[in-house]
């Protein structure tokens, strides 16, 4: 999440209710409008003839928009005031943009830009995160981080409950048309939004030395390799080919529903615990110790599964761990950042995490393609125990 850097001038409410309930519903639109399909989608490439090998080139694309554009876009936030609102404009116009390439081309290639699309999207996040953070002074950030933090994973949450049975009951491009319409509602949502004018410190600018500054921040690169690790694990589970196992154990048409219900409650539930419980600095390394070890145990457990019941508790476990380990670090972003590096700091956290995105599901599709489906799961758990041994290396020392 980025952080902005904001000075107070006044004790006055910066945004009304209606603001706020503007900006939240934009949110929903957001995030609702790019993983409306997200659940269905690897079977519907499956459907449409597509190997294993191009079902992972195209679920990994997702993450390449946004490795190439969310660290520049954190290094220059700062410098983007007036911009930001145009750009998250323009997210949902080129999420409006992936639904309808979608919608009527079945091509490879025509796929393949729909996800670059759908990420650039995702990319804009920054500027939603910056943007509603101005709403709030400098000491309710976090609640403003919370609100949306939250808003998002229920928006997904949502979309990826309903999507099963729109293609269902409705066809495997219903998905498709509710993803072009809620873009188009966000875009008439985010012209609406309020821009709050606040001043900044000026200080002078050097780009090179900027980025040196942010890659030299200790503890920053294991911290998104962690991370990098566990958005591989979710985007090669979930959001990839786990749906895919499960029609494989279950032909019941809610097996889908029910095994997205299993991760995402209580992935749902471990950030709401954690926006009210802070786990103390000291902890932090054990708590991610432990959440990596669980992951790791479940994701063994998942071939090892022979019925939808197994699969979807071994996913509701994976589910608990993941959302522990993604707020948490999420927060020591920001705690090894010094205050001109926040932005940045997030922003190459959130690009290179992206790496995981694209290569995860890529790796993955090669594996399925030539071995087994269930042996991409054993690749996630190898990856987990990477990341395992990697928290040892994180500093328990409080800055």
């Amino acid at each position: 999440m980025q952080e902005a850097i904001l000075t107070d001038q006044t004790d006055e409410p910066r945004a009304s209710k209606k603001d706020h309930v503007i900006f939240l519903s934009t949110v929903f639109c957001f995030w609702f409008s790019t993983y409306i399909y997200i659940p269905v989608f690897g079977l519907y490439l499956e459907n449409t003839g597509f190997s294993y090998s191009l079902i992972g080139i195209i679920l990994g694309s997702y993450g390449v928009t946004q490795i190439l554009l969310r660290f520049p876009l954190g290094v220059i936030s700062d410098r983007l005031i007036g911009l930001r609102k145009q750009l998250l404009i323009f997210g949902f116009f080129a999420a409006l943009a992936s639904s309808l390439l979608l919608l009527f081309s079945n091509s490879f290639f025509a796929i393949f830009t729909a996800r670059l699309l759908a990420g650039i999207t995702a990319a804009m996040w920054v500027m939603a995160t910056v943007l509603y953070s101005q709403y709030f002074h400098t000491d309710q950030a976090s609640k403003a981080m919370s609100r949306i933090q939250f808003l998002t994973v229920f928006a997904q949450f949502f979309s990826m409950i309903i999507s099963g049975y729109l293609v269902l009951y409705l066809g495997w491009n219903f998905p498709f048309w509710v993803a072009a319409i809620t873009s188009i509602i966000g875009i008439f949502l985010a012209f609406q939004i309020k821009e709050v004018s606040i001043s900044s410190s000026k200080q002078e600018f050097h780009l090179t030395s900027h980025i040196k500054k942010t890659f030299q921040l200790k503890g920053l690169k294991t911290i998104t390799f962690l991370s990098l690790s566990a958005h591989a694990i979710l985007f090669i589970t979930i959001f990839g080919f786990s749906p895919m196992y499960a029609t494989y154990l279950s032909e019941a048409s809610y097996a889908i529903t029910i095994l997205i219900c299993a991760f995402f409650i209580p992935h749902a539930l471990a950030s709401v615990w954690l926006m009210y419980y802070k786990i103390d600095l000291r902890n932090q390394k054990k708590v991610l110790l432990v959440s990596f070890l669980g992951t790791t145990l479940f994701l063994f457990f998942i071939p090892l599964a022979n019925s939808l019941l197994t699969l979807s508790l071994v996913h509701a476990g994976i589910g608990l761990t993941l959302g522990i380990i993604f707020p948490l670090l999420l927060g020591m972003v920001i705690q090894v950042s010094t205050i001109d590096l926040k932005n940045s700091a997030m922003g190459f956290y959130q690009s290179f995490y992206a790496i995981g995105i694209l290569l995860g599901p890529l790796l993955a599709g090669e594996i399925a393609e030539r071995a087994e489906l269930f042996f991409v799961f054993y690749l996630c758990g190898v990856l987990s125990i990477i990341a395992t041994l990697a928290v040892l290396f994180i500093s328990s020392k409080k800055k």
